[in-house]
């Protein structure tokens, strides 16, 4: 057998010549990919904008609704997880023109392939980054929020290109009335209803078993996000342990707050305490996408800043016991420093801090990103 060559017959030229390949289906998937995608990139752009708000807007970013980023974020993430099914439908749809033979005709026709591919690659790195995000999983070598944040412009510069030059196709095949939807094999309709009704039952499948990690009545339902909100230390999730931070309850031994302003000074754990404590309702809402409501007790942070001889304008500058990290440091705008809401935390849902959740004392403010409520808080600033 070693010297016997079995004879090789040519198979049949590759061809994309299967049903519902065609520009209706696509066009169909694609209103649903890019309303998705746009309120993915408008929630998204917000969330950035409240994590790293340039200086002229920090002190306008508004403290209400203190469930807003609760609300935003769910639907950033809850979106971008409904456009992966309608990424790759929407990629089954049109791969024969992907494959399209000569693949460059003309310098125009090559600028249009250079921005599908450009439409394309970016799509697929974002959903797929933003997904290993809400894992907290990072297998890569870059810094995932600049990068992401800076490939979501490029996606939606694609997008909108596409969108310009393909717009008399889309028109065509936009409703069952449009001309080019009527030119097509009525025989084909059963099936793409078929298939777009199979799209959008994926769509509401991913998004009803995930969507739960923020939407509390869903909560039954969330099998497959990663992380529950009803569990963890206190009733409440954990994202960056103590151990992680580098913080022990031995270098808390001897824990003050300091309190920078044009009247300084320090407090102890006892002292903080003595102090008029207030009580509010506020979430943790998380750039992974999960949030959940809790019960916090704690001093209001413009009392701090006030005693401290800040005005009624003043900002608040958070610095964590966390020996590193890309938020140990925190900005606080005036809005949420003089929000009654804000409060420098010392218990949750009745019971002192856990060392996980901040303790001693932890920031929580109304309408904000979880990243920036800073725990093991060592240090408040007038700014």
């Amino acid at each position: 057998m070693g010297g016997m060559r079995l004879p090789l017959r040519p198979g049949p030229p590759v061809t994309f010549d299967a049903r519902l390949h065609d520009a209706r289906t696509a066009t169909a998937i694609g209103r649903w990919l890019g309303a998705a995608m746009a309120v993915c990139f408008a929630t998204g752009l917000l969330s950035h904008v409240l994590q790293h708000p340039p200086g002229w807007l920090a002190d306008s970013l508004p403290s209400r609704p203190y469930w807003g980023y609760r609300l935003t974020q769910g639907t950033h993430v809850a979106s971008g997880i409904a456009a992966i099914p309608l990424l790759l439908a929407k990629l089954w749809a049109v791969y024969p023109r992907l494959f399209a033979w000569p693949p460059v005709r003309s310098v125009r026709h090559a600028l249009k392939r250079l921005s599908v591919a450009v439409l394309v690659a970016s799509g697929l790195f974002e959903l797929a980054t933003g997904l290993l995000n809400t894992f907290q999983w990072y297998p890569w070598p870059f810094s995932f929020v600049p990068v992401h944040y800076a490939v979501a412009w490029l996606l939606l510069g694609s997008l909108i290109l596409h969108v310009a030059v393909e717009w008399p196709r889309i028109r065509d095949h936009f409703t069952l009335g449009s001309p080019g939807t009527l030119a097509l094999p009525e025989a084909d309709g059963p099936d793409r209803r078929g298939l777009l009704l199979g799209v959008t039952a994926s769509v509401g499948a991913v998004t009803l078993t995930t969507v739960g990690q923020s939407l509390t009545a869903l909560g039954p339902l969330d099998l497959f996000a990663p992380r529950s909100p009803a569990h963890g230390v206190q009733g409440l999730p954990v994202n960056r342990t103590a151990a992680a931070a580098g913080v022990s309850a031995a270098s808390l031994a001897r824990w003050r707050l300091t309190v920078e302003g044009p009247r300084p000074y320090t407090l102890t754990l006892a002292e903080l305490r003595a102090l008029p404590q207030h009580d509010v309702t506020l979430p943790i809402a998380c750039v992974e996408g999960w949030s959940a409501s809790a019960h916090w007790s704690g001093v209001r942070v413009r009392d701090l800043l006030e005693r401290a001889g800040g005005g009624p304008g003043a900002r608040a500058r958070v610095v964590s016991l966390e020996a590193s990290g890309a938020y140990r440091v925190s900005e606080m705008g005036r809005s949420y420093a003089q929000s009654p809401l804000s409060l420098l935390a010392l218990r949750l849902n009745g019971e002192v801090l856990s060392l996980d959740h901040g303790y001693p004392a932890r920031i929580i403010a109304p309408n904000r990103p979880g990243v920036l409520q800073t725990k093991w808080v060592g240090r408040l600033e007038v700014a």
